[in-house]
């Protein structure tokens, strides 16, 4: 395998290629290389038996067809996810030989009907299942690679007995990855875990995510109300803070164009919009570029081209599900300077990257 620097921005499929296929199934992750991503993303969450599965959330009953299956009736339940109440049916509570039998649906199937039309041919797999498809993928195409793995709900795990940093070493270590390198990122929304996932030795970027609003769960058990809040991370202060403690910060596309969303402005305008009073959060350029300067990479999600997710001078006519001006939006947010991009469509990222650099 030849090795390269890796382009920029990386284009990440999010939980594979969804906007073609039911997302974290085997179909969507094959699909997000053959259509030129440089790494896909799963959401990783555990099931009774220590197995690492891949699903949105440990909550299956959006992505998996749990909820027609008469034998798994008496599953459903309500249980506490990060201090909210949750009714259905949980990763934790099913083997992995039990969700092995599951069919996965498509998430946001009312709005992609053609990805939705695979519902229920696919079954759930396995984070060793994609180790397989990355190896794969990259012996045939001749490039690296990556994985950026994201860990859901830790701390509602650890209180399971279900660490899933421990979990992750051991899949590693099986997988033939060793403690990670350059293919591997990872990422949270809680700061203690990709503490411990360094604290294990494991080589690989470690990126904070970070919520458009709230605190993170893990603190909010440790300090309560003192616990600081995900705004706190995109000041000048800090990003400083998390420089050397970790290699990134990964935000919602809504910190860079969400001002062009809620007030309906022209990009023109964006300049005159992201400026701050000392101490507020960062936006759109600014925010990236204080990223760059205290040493952090940034990456986005989720560049969809579908109006609904389109900010209001990108979309085009009034149909939710139909493509906007996509390609405006992405490659505003790329020439912002990020360094990964996450998209429900890689080839569109492909695409995106390729128009900025041509206009650069």
């Amino acid at each position: 395998m030849q090795h390269h620097d890796a382009p920029r921005p990386l284009v990440i499929g999010h939980r594979g290629a969804p906007g073609y296929r039911p997302e974290h199934t085997r179909s969507a992750y094959e699909l997000a290389f053959a259509l030129g991503a440089d790494a896909v993303e799963p959401d990783i969450v555990a099931t009774r038996d220590g197995v690492l599965v891949l699903r949105h959330e440990n909550e299956i009953s959006g992505t998996t067809d749990v909820a027609d299956r008469p034998e798994f009736a008496g599953r459903r339940t309500t249980r506490e996810i990060d201090g909210t109440a949750l009714t259905g049916w949980f990763t934790e509570d099913f083997t992995w030989a039990e969700l092995a039998t599951l069919r996965a649906r498509e998430r946001l199937g009312a709005l992609r009907q053609s990805s939705a039309s695979f519902d229920g041919r696919f079954p759930i797999i396995r984070l060793r299942d994609l180790f397989e498809v990355i190896d794969v993928a990259a012996d045939e195409q001749r490039r690296v690679l990556r994985m950026v793995a994201e860990f859901k709900h830790a701390a509602h795990f650890d209180a399971l007995g279900l660490p899933l940093d421990e979990l992750f070493t051991a899949e590693l270590d099986a997988a033939g990855w060793g403690r990670g390198d350059e293919r591997l990122i990872m990422e949270a929304f809680e700061p203690t875990l990709l503490d411990r996932l360094g604290a294990r030795g494991i080589r690989g970027k470690r990126v904070l995510l970070v919520e458009g609003s709230g605190t993170p769960w893990d603190l909010a058990l440790q300090q309560g109300r003192a616990a600081p809040k995900y705004d706190s991370f995109v000041t000048e202060a800090g990003l400083l803070g998390l420089a050397g403690r970790f290699d990134g910060v990964s935000v919602g596309t809504s910190r860079l164009v969400g001002e062009l969303r809620s007030k309906n402005v022209d990009a023109a305008q964006l300049e005159n919009l992201v400026r701050h009073a000392p101490g507020r959060p960062l936006i759109g350029a600014e925010l990236v570029d204080a990223a760059h300067a205290a040493g952090l990479e940034i990456y986005t999600w989720t560049l969809r081209p579908e109006n609904r997710f389109l900010s209001g001078s990108f979309r085009r006519g009034s149909a939710r599900a139909a493509y906007g001006d996509w390609l405006g939006e992405f490659t505003l947010v790329i020439g912002m300077g990020v360094d990964g991009v996450f998209l429900d469509h890689p080839d569109l990222g492909v695409e995106a990257r390729a128009a900025s650099a041509g206009g650069r």
